[in-house]
């Protein structure tokens, strides 16, 4: 099974964050953009994992302590790519409460045995991918994120699973995770 740990977004953040993409996808002469469903930021990336091992993610989950917050997302910018297109993302402003739960999940999930990246943590929604702007303009006229961001409360966190079904990326919860006031 391949699965992720994410932070997943209710249908009117969705449609904040479609709108940004749109705007995206207006500049550009080609590219793979994500799906309304597929938005999310991910916190830890597992990789391909048995599924005997969900349980263990479980308990990880559980063992995490972090008080709910609230996310800004007011940056876009790309991973340039040598060919084929730049991978567009929506970034966020530090947040403590976020760093703090990647962490946490990451050396426990290290702990106790899964490959975990060690680089650093840079917190990014994808946008799409293999994105070519057209004529190299400028993206996004009518919105300012950085004087309008969208603002994200967290309160839960979701073990997803990534799958193709028909042809599709598909991500589907298999188990989601209160935060909690201490």
């Amino acid at each position: 099974m391949r699965l992720f740990i994410a932070i997943n977004f209710d249908e009117d953040i969705k449609a904040q964050i479609a709108e940004v993409r749109e705007e995206l996808r207006n500049s550009s002469s080609s590219g793979n953009f994500t799906r309304d469903e597929n938005l999310h930021l991910t916190l830890v990336f597992l990789g391909e994992v048995s599924g005997s091992r969900v349980r263990e993610i479980e308990n990880i989950m559980e063992e995490t302590e972090e008080e709910p917050f609230e996310l800004e997302f007011g940056k876009l910018g790309c991973f340039k790519r040598d060919s084929g297109g730049d991978l567009w993302w929506l970034g966020c402003g530090r947040n403590n409460g976020l760093m703090s739960l990647q962490r946490q999940l990451s050396e426990r999930l290290r702990a106790s045995g899964f490959k975990i990246e060690k680089r650093q943590y840079k917190p990014h929604l994808t946008l799409g991918r293999e994105v070519v702007i057209e004529g190299g303009g400028k993206v996004f006229g009518s919105r300012s994120l950085e004087q309008n961001p969208i603002k994200v409360p967290v309160g839960q966190i979701s073990l997803m699973h990534s799958e193709r079904i028909n042809g599709k990326l598909t991500y589907t919860s298999l188990y989601e995770k209160p935060l909690w006031y201490k």
